[in-house]
């Protein structure tokens, strides 16, 4: 399997053209290439696939070979990888998720391979259903949670996968992320687990975040959780509409339109190398 590592602000993934090779077990790829030790290292595996209804689908895997529906990061290097591998010479394009179909600009640098993508990441779903959180009312902002000997206040939202937010007076740096995001991942009142991001707000336009990611652990970053982070502190009050999220692998800016309520991520992508490995073909 000729493979692409390549991440966005740190959240590495293995690409794959899915054209060309498609493995017979995805999940079991995943759990492979995945592992740091032993295979290539990464976050997870996507296989960039030929699409009916867009210009390309996005299917994408968890380190642990659960499927995802959706990636901020993972789409930025989709968009990336299209343009600079040749298989097309767009700069807008659509991209088919799980999650629906998300909009791309690219944009290219002087050496003519894109450096950054901005996203339109759709509307954020505040329902507690369709989240899914069971929690009763029309949304959950600033609700009392108790779990791990502690009291919280969360506020959940979907950007096409579940994101649980909390806000944090201690310096999140020094946050024990390992003792409480399995916690939270597993909690029952999120019967699809969760993503959890841990959040400082600096100012009225400035977040800082860590992320435990269902299936993944601690990661650099994560884009879909940045923009649950941003919708979450709009929502509480506390930035503007626009905000640069700082993540352990570099900064996003997240604009929540007022006008059609979407929610909109730019940030870079980047190549790391090239390579093969063997997996088993379908």
């Amino acid at each position: 399997m000729h493979f692409t590592k390549m991440h966005g602000i740190g959240n590495d993934y293995v690409y794959v053209d899915g054209s060309k090779f498609r493995p017979a077990d995805p999940a079991a790829a995943a759990r492979q290439v995945s592992d740091r030790h032993c295979g290539i290292g990464s976050d997870g595996l996507i296989l960039i696939n030929p699409s009916g209804k867009a210009d390309f689908e996005m299917e994408m895997y968890n380190a642990d070979g659960s499927r995802g529906r959706m990636c901020g990061n993972g789409i930025r290097c989709v968009g990336k990888y299209v343009y600079d591998h040749g298989l097309t010479d767009r700069r807008h394009l659509k991209i088919e998720t799980l999650a629906g179909i998300r909009t791309l600009e690219l944009f290219t640098g002087a050496d003519g391979l894109v450096g950054s993508v901005r996203v339109d990441m759709g509307q954020p779903e505040l329902r507690p259903s369709e989240i899914p959180a069971l929690f009763p009312g029309d949304m959950v902002r600033a609700h009392p949670f108790s779990i791990g000997g502690r009291d919280w206040e969360i506020t959940c939202v979907s950007m096409g996968n579940p994101h649980c937010v909390v806000f944090l007076r201690e310096d999140v740096r020094q946050f024990p992320l390992e003792k409480y995001g399995p916690l939270f991942e597993n909690a029952d009142v999120f019967p699809d687990r969760i993503n959890t991001e841990f959040i400082n707000v600096t100012d009225r336009n400035h977040l800082r975040m860590r992320v435990w990611e269902r299936g993944s652990g601690e990661t650099m970053a994560c884009g879909t959780g940045a923009c649950a982070a941003a919708v979450a502190a709009i929502l509480n009050g506390y930035t503007e509409r626009a905000v640069t999220v700082s993540l352990l692998g570099g900064d996003l800016e997240i604009e929540w339109s007022e006008g059609d309520g979407c929610v909109f991520m730019t940030g870079p992508a980047a190549e790391v190398f090239e390579g093969d490995i063997n997996v088993q073909s379908k």
